[in-house]
Parts: C-alpha cells; sequence; structure tokens
C-alpha cells in the first residue's frame, strides 16, 4: 500500500518520527508539494496525507487508486469532500490535538497585552531601569484581568478551556455558542449573542470555526460595538476578522488591542495593515505547534489510518 504525505514539514520538521506510518506502508513523505506537482506525486497512492495542500476535484478526478485521504489538521477545508463522497474515498481530520497549546497561546497574546512583559524586557534592556530615579517604572498601562469580563466566541472544547483558566484570573465570562450546553458549574458565566457579546466584554477571544456564517464575523460595525478599552483576540482562524477593519479600528483607538495568531491570507502579503497598527501582536500561526501537540497530532494520524485499514474508520468528516 502506497501513503504518500504531501506537506509534511510543517508536522513534523525533523523533531518527530514518522515510523507509525511506515509500519503501515510503503511511506514517502515530501516536505512541501508544489501545486503543479500534487498529481504526478500522488498518482499512485492509495493513501494521501495533506496539511494545507489542496486536493480539489481537478485533482481528485486523476488519482484513480485513492481511497483515503488524512488530513493533518483539525480543518479539512483544503479537501472537496463532496467529490471524495461521491468516489467513495474517506477523509478523516485530527480533532482536538491542539486544545492545550491554543489555550495557552490565547493567554500569553491577552498577558502581553495587559502586562507588556517583553516591551518591558526590552527596556530595561535599553538601560531605562538603570537610569530610573524610582525604584521601578512602566512605560505602558497595565491591566488586571481579575473582575473583567471575557467574551468567548465559539464555546466549544477550547472556548470552554479558556473559560476555565479566565475563572481562575478571576474573569467573567459571556459565552456564544449555536446549541447551548449546561453551565451550571460556571458562577461567572451567562450566554449571550454576539452584539450583547461584543458590548459587555472587555475582552473578546474568538474559537469557532470558519463556515459562512463567521466569514468576516469582526467587521467594522460589530468592532465598533465593543469598549474602547476591550481588546480582541483570534487564535481560531484568520477570515473570521476583517483585516483591514480590525486595523482601522485599532489605529482610530476603537479597541485598545488585539493578538492574533492567524491572518485572512497565510502566508500574508507584506503589505497587511495589521503590520502597521497599533498595539497589534501578531504571531505566525503557532497556537497549535508545540511539539507535544504536533506529537499528539502524528499519534492520531497514525490511529486514523490503522482504523480505517482494519475497516472501521474514525474521524470521518465526509
Amino acid at each position: 500500500m502506497k501513503i504518500v504525505v504531501l506537506d509534511g514539514y510543517t508536522l513534523n520538521p525533523g523533531d518527530l518520527s514518522w515510523d507509525g506510518l511506515e509500519k503501515l506502508g510503503e511511506l514517502t513523505v515530501y516536505d512541501r508539494t508544489p501545486a503543479d506537482q500534487v498529481v504526478e506525486r500522488a498518482k499512485e497512492a492509495e493513501i494521501v496525507f495533506t496539511n494545507k495542500t489542496p486536493l480539489g476535484e481537478d485533482i481528485l478526478d486523476k488519482l484513480p487508486n485513492l481511497k483515503f485521504i488524512g488530513v493533518l489538521a483539525t480543518g479539512y477545508n483544503v479537501v472537496n469532500t463532496d467529490i471524495t463522497k461521491k468516489n467513495g474515498v474517506i477523509v478523516s481530520n485530527v480533532p482536538g490535538y491542539g486544545t492545550a497549546s491554543v489555550v495557552q497561546l490565547t493567554f500569553a497574546l491577552l498577558l502581553e497585552l495587559t502586562q507588556h512583559v517583553q516591551r518591558h524586557s526590552d527596556s530595561v534592556r535599553e538601560g531605562k531601569w538603570a537610569k530610573s530615579i524610582d525604584w521601578c517604572f512602566w512605560d505602558y498601562p497595565l491591566v488586571e484581568l481579575s473582575g473583567k469580563t471575557i467574551g468567548i466566541i465559539g464555546f466549544g472544547s477550547i472556548g470552554e478551556k479558556v473559560g476555565d483558566i479566565a475563572t481562575a484570573f478571576g474573569m467573567n465570562i459571556i459565552g456564544s455558542k449555536r446549541n447551548h450546553t449546561d453551565q451550571s458549574h460556571r458562577k461567572n458565566f451567562q450566554w449571550a449573542e454576539i452584539p450583547e457579546l461584543l458590548e459587555q466584554s472587555d475582552v473578546v477571544s474568538i474559537h469557532t470555526p470558519l463556515v459562512p456564517e463567521t466569514k468576516g464575523l469582526i467587521n467594522k460595525d460589530n468592532l465598533a460595538r465593543m469598549k474602547r478599552s476591550a481588546f480582541l483576540l483570534n487564535t481560531s482562524r484568520g477570515p473570521i476578522v476583517v483585516d483591514q477593519d480590525l486595523a482601522d479600528a485599532l489605529n482610530n483607538n476603537v479597541i485598545a488591542g488585539a493578538g492574533i495568531d492567524v491572518l485572512s491570507a497565510e502566508p500574508p502579503s507584506a503589505d497587511n495593515p495589521l503590520f502597521s497598527a497599533k498595539n497589534c501582536l501578531i504571531t505566525p500561526h503557532i497556537a497549535w505547534a508545540t511539539k507535544e501537540a504536533r506529537a499528539r497530532l502524528m499519534d492520531i494520524t497514525v490511529n486514523n489510518l490503522t482504523a480505517f485499514i482494519n475497516g472501521n474508520p474514525v474521524n470521518v468528516v465526509n
């Protein structure tokens, strides 16, 4: 059985092992695959793994041996699932592997916005503390989280964990989700629709999937609903936020700051308006990428293929 990984570098740049997949078939791993080489590299494979390499109808119809596609991520919009279903090709994804790591980066961004740790450390290294006439100094306003309200758009598995950590900081929680779940164990929690959530929150954190209803959700009008002192966090999907609208909101003091791990196009163009926006922290889509999370992703990937081979596919998305 021929197994091809089209873009394995992001998952495994050399600190993990492909042994689990090698035991299941004849494995070929490509670090990256240009669009014009996908068919050539995958045409004889029965099993194909992809992270961000698109597998659309034009490609899938040229892979006659294909039986299984493993998406090396949770989001699977890179695969045309309608065509795979019609062709009898199983598609599996990897859910839940990165929850702890995404939550960790969410609060890393928030704490940097409220404490400015890196900026103050840089100030110390520049000699400002040594020259201070007082025993301490701060160049940026410091914000305490206790008593503040965090609005979580997408109160699913990741959103709930964000809520847990927020509770430990003494924050109040507003959740937004299509289907409400029992949160009676949370003393500081309420459900709200998105307009109310935006208006009441001191911090808005996005953890909802990218679907037609959420694309462009955080736009000029919704940003205007937020408090001028509020922070926006996005560790979910870039197109949920309109980049230009957020940049304008930051530069015009509509909101106080933003911490984002994702952009509308990745990698972004060099002239993305958020690169020059005020008080905007941007990380390069790394919330998922701790070694521990990637190791879990690898393990689930191997389990997905093993289950398929045994006739009991799991995490099927088509």
